[in-house]
């Protein structure tokens, strides 16, 4: 009868082995937890604006510099958006410019909503 329980506990140990060799193989293998914890703490740019600030400080410009883009540009109103791809500039008059994400409008859209907006139609 202890040779039947022995065998029974022994078999569970060789189980119980074998699983956690497969966790840790699959665990060094991807990664595992911490491994993506290290990976995004070296992705994430620090919460303070002390990069934004050098590189403005290192920027140079004899006409105005854009604060979105650092872009040297003659007027205000001419700063580019800072992604072009996805973001509609739109001149507000007065020189003065916002930039608006497209969000998937054709183009022109976000300036004719703007102005309806403006208007007090939407």
């Amino acid at each position: 009868m202890i040779s039947h329980w022995l065998k029974a506990l022994w078999a569970l140990f060789l189980l119980a082995s074998v699983a956690q060799a497969q966790f840790n193989f699959f665990e060094q293998m991807f990664g595992g937890n911490q491994g993506q914890e290290r990976q995004q703490q070296n992705q994430n740019s620090p919460s303070d604006s002390s990069r934004y600030q050098n590189a403005w400080g290192q920027s140079k410009c004899s006409h105005y510099l854009c604060p979105g883009t650092l872009a040297c540009v003659h007027f205000p109103h001419h700063c580019p958006c800072p992604h072009p791809n996805v973001e509609e500039k739109v001149e507000l008059g007065e020189g003065s410019s916002i930039c608006v994400s497209r969000s998937g409008f054709k183009k022109g859209e976000a300036a004719r909503k703007i102005e309806l907006a403006r208007k007090g139609a939407l």
